[in-house]
Formats: C-alpha cells, structure tokens, sequence
C-alpha cells in the first residue's frame, strides 16, 4: 500500500537478480498504480496474492517456483495469502507481520484499541486517498492534525484526545471509512475471522521463516505464526518453520538491521545482514540448494543482557520454569518511592494499594512495542514519578536471571467504575537508577473473561485479571532489580478507557476511576515470568 517505485529498500530488487531471482512487487487494490478509488485494507490481499502468486509462476521467465518475503505490510499480507495455499508457493519468509489483524493490528491482545498507531495509519493511508480522488484541497486542513505532515505521523495531543472518537472516523468517513468500521466492532468474532490466520494454521502447508522483534508492535505475530504452524499446520508445513527474533522495533529490519531501538543499543552483535539470511532460505526451497539452513536449529534469538544471538530447537523453550514473583506493600507502593516490593514469597495479610485513574490525565507512552510514538528501551522513571502508577521492586538480585518466553501478570483488583483498564509493565532497574522497559500489557476489564463478549464488572466487586505482556528474552544482571508498574492507561499507544461501561468509540464523558489492587493470601497478585535455568 506504500507504492512500488518508493520500497526500493526493502524490496532489494538488485540484490535478488543479480542472484538469478525475477522480483515481482504490487500495489494493493486502490493504491498508486492499481485500481480501485477507496483504500480498505487485509479485505482483497488474500486472493488478490493468490491470482499473482499463480499469474507469476505462469509467466514464461520463471521456474514455475514461487516465493514471497517482505517486511510489515509486506509480511501481513504473506500470513493472509498463507491460509490459501496457492500451489505455486514454495516457501514465505514474513518479517514483523500480523497473523491476527483484530487482536495485534487494530487491537491489543487484552481488548483495547491500538489507537497511537491506528490513527496515524489511517491518516496518513486516508490522505494518500484523498489525492487520488481529487480531493487535495481538503489536505491542509486535515493534515494540520498530525504532529508533520510527511510520512506516518503521530496525531498532535489534542487531536488524539478528541472525542468522541468516532468524530475523527467521521473527517475520514469517504477516504478512510474501514477506520470507523474498526472502531464501530471492537469485540472478537465472525467480523474479523476472515483476516485471522490463526485459525486457519491447519490451512497452511508451506515453508515460512517468521521473523519478529522483541519492541515490535507486531512481535506476537512472528511468535504466534511459529508456534501456530508447527503445532497445527499442514504435513509439509509443521517440520518446515523457522523463527528469528531480534532485538529491534518495527523498522528495524535494513540491511543490516540496527542494533536496537530507543536509548539502548544492543552492540554490534545485533546488526545482522538479513538478506543472506533470507537468501539461504530462497535458495534451498526455490532452488533446491543445499544451504545448511534446514541443518540449523529453527530457533534463533537474541538474548538482551547478554547481548548474544542463541539457538533453540523450539519456541516456547521446553525447558522454562514459569516462576511467579508476587506483589508485596504496607499499602504505600504508588510511585517508585512508595513501599512496593516484588519477591518470590506468597503474599500475608496485606493492606491494597490505591490509585485513581484519570482518563483525563493518562500515564504516557514511553517506549515498548510501539509504531509511529518511538518504540523501544526509554527510562522509565517519569511516568514512575506518578501517583496513579504503582511500583514492586524486587532486592537486587544475587545472581543472573534469565527470561526468555510469555509474560504475564494475574491482577486481583476492584475499580469503582463498571468498566476501565489495568496496565502491567515489566522492567529492569539498574544499580545507576535507570528503569529499562522490557515489555507491557493492557486488560479492558469488560473482556477479562472473554474478547468475544463483554461483561461489566460490578463497582467494588473484586475481579482476577490476567494482563499478558506477550514475550521478551532478556537477562537480568546481578546487582540489577526487577520491578513491575501497576496503572490503568499506557497514552496514546492505547485509547483511553472513559470507565462510563458504555461504547468507547461513542463516548464524550470521562469519569475519573478509585483503583484498588489486592495482594494478600485470597488474592495473590503476581507476575509470572519464564526463567531460564543456568
């Protein structure tokens, strides 16, 4: 969706003829060179893929062997095209794709909105739209909204801000009118499946090599595609996958990649030429080269801390040890003054802790798996400084500890509101101070039991919440110390929750929430983190 002529590095179209490779690149219906007027997007690409995966194994130039690889965009629509298994498709190799466009493209795993990407994307995709309609007097005006008007920007504060939500939809209604349909469904269920990959991993029956990042926005989509097609795709597909995670965000996969995102980089370890990487893989499924690549394991990570790619023989490790570290406090453990504190021991009898959330005033986005807002490592401490944002902090540790594999926190808390949000967020407190995000979530309470259908809470009543915080692999150093930060908002990566119980996307109310987290013997919150034995 990004035009042909302007991809010219990632789709590196000299590199793979000059290795005996003919490159086919197209634009998506409605976009730059192919037709349509109005851009909607994951609708066609499955088939549309299809036809041109056929069309090119056809032409008299090729072998009659087709491969697909790409990065974003470029991979999501390799996950769509997946599940139809076109017979000419030899072999997929994704990067930093989408397997599941409702719950980790528009949505969040926990049921809220991507809202800091999803508008910039819409935005920008929208004025492209309104140029090919005619519409280029209109653009000054709608792009006074974002923070630049070049490229994928983010909204400016108060346009991120504006409610309801569905007024923006509605400035978008005739060039980009999929984003009120995004916000006009935010529950699971037969309007999304038709653009999810993961249930139809038993229809995919090629080679894939999935690449992904530990601060990408997409990261669950590598992890999930792996695991998926191994455990449940077709013959030829389950004994043929392949997985790499770096320690990059969404844009990090030049050639060579960077060496990390944010303030921190990962050393020279990280930066790795990804093109000889995929043409080992080409080379053998297209070619029937021996390559050695199906002789490595199919696991291949990069451990921070450490800072060092490591190989495993499967993803999650079979050899993790799920350890829970449970949330202590006296009652004080708002802000990173307070008393919170983090350790292995089950929790007495405890006082709760207490925050109110203001939608009004949310806790902002610093880093972590994000696209258009910066993504990747960022100090911690500002939004720790808050009151609305409670700290558990673990002693420093004694010894080095690894945690590689799926995050997640089990919340017990109580909300005066009938509906609002629970954040979790795990970090790495350094001895010189500085608090290194490795990885957060988000729960809506309404889909605590399920995405499929909501359920509001009942003021006061407390509820078990289970936050997850996708995956990280991540070494913790001794002398280092473990915290996790406990709020109810992470803005403007996610939309604000307004605690009314009502339809978000509707809603021109905000109504500050009284926040309680329980930590005691009947309600044990804990982070649960997969340690790696060493």
């Amino acid at each position: 969706p990004y035009g042909r002529t302007a991809l010219g590095p990632l789709v590196m179209a000299d590199f793979w003829t000059a290795h005996g490779y003919a490159v086919v690149t197209q634009d998506t219906r409605a976009r730059f060179g192919s037709e349509g007027d109005v851009y909607e997007p994951h609708v066609n690409e499955a088939l549309d893929g299809y036809d041109t995966i056929e069309w090119a194994a056809a032409q008299s130039w090729s072998t009659g062997s087709v491969g697909t690889y790409g990065q974003s965009y470029l991979a999501a629509v390799q996950y769509m095209v997946a599940g139809e298994s076109p017979p000419s498709l030899k072999a997929q190799m994704p990067v930093s794709g989408s397997t599941d466009f409702k719950q980790s493209w528009i949505y969040h795993s926990g049921g809220a909105f991507e809202h800091g990407w999803m508008a910039a994307y819409a935005t920008s995709k929208a004025r492209d739209t309104a140029r090919r309609l005619g519409l280029d007097p209109d653009l000054p005006d709608f792009e006074s909204e974002l923070a630049q008007a070049d490229g994928f920007r983010p909204l400016l504060d108060h346009s991120a801000r504006e409610m309801p939500m569905t007024a923006w939809a509605d400035r978008l209604s005739t060039i980009a009118p999929y984003f009120a349909d995004y916000l006009a469904n935010p529950d699971d269920g037969p309007h999304w499946w038709n653009i999810n990959l993961r249930r139809r991993f038993h229809e995919v029956n090629q080679p894939m090599y999935h690449v992904g990042s530990w601060y990408d926005i997409f990261e669950e989509g590598a992890l999930e595609g792996f695991s998926g097609i191994t455990a449940r795709g077709g013959v030829h597909a389950r004994p043929n996958q392949k997985l790499l995670m770096g320690p990059w965000g969404h844009i990090g996969y030049t050639v060579p990649t960077t060496g990390g995102c944010g303030d921190l980089d990962f050393g020279p370890n990280a930066a790795i030429e990804l093109k000889e990487e995929q043409l080992r893989w080409f080379d053998h499924w297209l070619k029937g080269e021996d390559t050695g690549i199906m002789d490595d394991p199919p696991v291949r990570i990069f451990v921070m801390g450490d800072n060092v790619w490591r190989e495993e023989n499967e993803w999650p490790l079979a050899r993790t040890a799920y350890t829970p570290w449970y949330l202590h406090s006296e009652g004080g453990a708002n802000t990173l003054n307070g008393d919170g504190t983090l350790s292995q021991e089950p929790p007495g009898n405890e006082r709760p802790d207490r925050f109110v959330y203001d939608p009004d005033d949310p806790v902002p986005t610093l880093g972590g798996n994000n696209l258009i807002t910066p993504p990747g490592v960022f100090d911690q401490t500002p939004a720790e400084q808050r009151g609305d944002v409670l700290c558990y902090t673990s002693e420093p540790l004694a010894g080095e500890l690894e945690v590689t594999g799926p995050i997640s926190v089990t919340l017990w808390a109580t909300s005066s509101a009938i509906d609002t949000d629970f954040t979790a967020k795990l970090c790495d407190v350094r001895p010189d101070g500085y608090v290194q995000n490795i990885q957060d979530g988000i729960i809506r309470a309404r889909y605590r039991n399920s995405l499929l259908e909501q359920e509001l809470m009942t003021p006061g009543q407390s509820y078990e919440f289970t936050i997850d915080l996708w995956a990280t692999s991540h070494v913790f150093k001794p002398g280092h110390r473990i915290r996790v930060d406990i709020s109810s908002s992470n803005f403007p990566h996610f939309d604000r929750n307004p605690n009314t119980g009502r339809a978000i996307h509707t809603e021109t109310e905000l109504v500050p929430a009284q926040q309680t987290v329980f930590h005691d013997i009947n309600r044990p919150s804990c982070i649960t983190l997969p340690v790696i034995p060493r």
